[in-house]
């Protein structure tokens, strides 16, 4: 296979390789004329720039990292799309990394990212540890936080999940609810911990001691990790309703409680939270608090490629979305 360098567009188009590089670098600076015969070489050669090439003259990529806690969970799935397409339109490129909820793969990740060279990193951190997040910053890449809040000093776009707890179990109260479990994965992820404290706000509104949720801590925060909540529900007794910390746990609590013959709503009223696609489609229609996923991605790596393209006059913002109840069967 012959590879088709700088130098032979050049030729083809009957200008100097710097002009080349300009058109592929600087195209401002080259004459729409000339920059249109570069541009037809390029196409009737099939010529391909060598981006590692460019990496290590420019000690940079033109790639930007992502790394969420689960990449089989729509929500990210939906997040990453929006960061794509904001990519995408940058003629930049995303790497997506796969925590899976753990602090030491998070850090393996962004070393990884690291050492590719990556201008900026999207992150939904596993745990509050910032330290690995703050070499990478001392080293020169951007770093905004995606669906977790930061303070003034970093880039982040959340949604306020205190609110959404709330949210929930007071729809479950005014339902006639009053013992509620909670499903959700480790307290150290913000969002469980966050929707949890939501939850206790809206016990107290109702006048309901703090006693009334019980909570239910599973590994993963998986359609696994709610079929375990699932037979621990029906082990323990059957509370009045139950809220899952996202989607899939509840999606899996569903099935164990439908194949041991309770009926949702009539017997136990569940709600989930992220109000991911499958939500609307399960067998019985899943209640959920919706959050701006596609908006996440798209405005965070927006923030991000501003800052990577002007450091010294970017200004950090904390945006901050509020969520949405959406109701359907599962808590009728």
């Amino acid at each position: 296979m012959v590879t088709v360098g700088i130098k032979e567009v050049a030729q083809r188009a009957g200008v100097s390789p710097g002009t080349v590089s300009n058109v592929l670098n600087r195209p401002e600076r080259v004459a729409a004329a000339t920059r249109s015969r570069v541009e037809q070489a390029i196409r009737e050669l099939g010529f391909v720039r060598n981006g590692s090439a460019s990496t290590l003259r420019a000690g940079q990529s033109r790639a930007v990292g992502l790394v969420v806690l689960d990449v089989g969970n729509p929500f990210f799935v939906e997040v990453a799309r929006g960061v794509e397409d904001v990519v995408s339109d940058r003629d930049h490129a995303v790497i997506l990394c796969n925590s899976g909820e753990s602090p030491e793969k998070e850090s393996r990740n962004l070393r990884v990212l690291a050492e590719q060279r990556v201008r900026g990193v999207l992150i939904t951190p596993a745990a509050d540890d910032t330290s690995d997040l703050l070499r990478l910053r001392d080293r020169g890449v951007a770093v905004v936080l995606v669906d977790h809040p930061a303070s003034g000093d970093i880039c982040s776009v959340a949604v306020d999940d205190v609110a959404g707890g709330e949210l929930a179990v007071r729809h479950l109260i005014e339902g006639g609810a009053r013992r509620i479990a909670f499903v959700s994965g480790p307290r150290a992820i913000r969002q469980c911990s966050d929707r949890r404290r939501g939850a206790v706000r809206a016990l107290e509104s109702a006048g309901l001691p703090a006693e009334s949720l019980a909570d239910i801590v599973v590994p993963e925060m998986t359609a696994q990790g709610g079929r375990l909540a699932g037979r621990t529900l029906l082990d323990e007794g059957l509370p009045d309703a139950v809220f899952c910390a996202n989607d899939l746990l509840a999606l899996g609590v569903l099935r164990v409680l439908s194949q041991a013959g309770v009926r949702v709503p009539k017997d136990v009223t569940l709600i989930g939270y992220d109000d991911i696609e499958f939500s609307s489609a399960a067998a019985v229609p899943l209640s959920s608090v919706r959050q701006p996923t596609y908006q996440l991605g798209k405005i965070a790596t927006e923030l991000l490629l501003d800052e990577c393209d002007d450091p010294e006059g970017h200004a950090h913002q904390q945006i901050m979305f509020q969520p949405e109840l959406v109701v359907r069967e599962s808590s009728g």
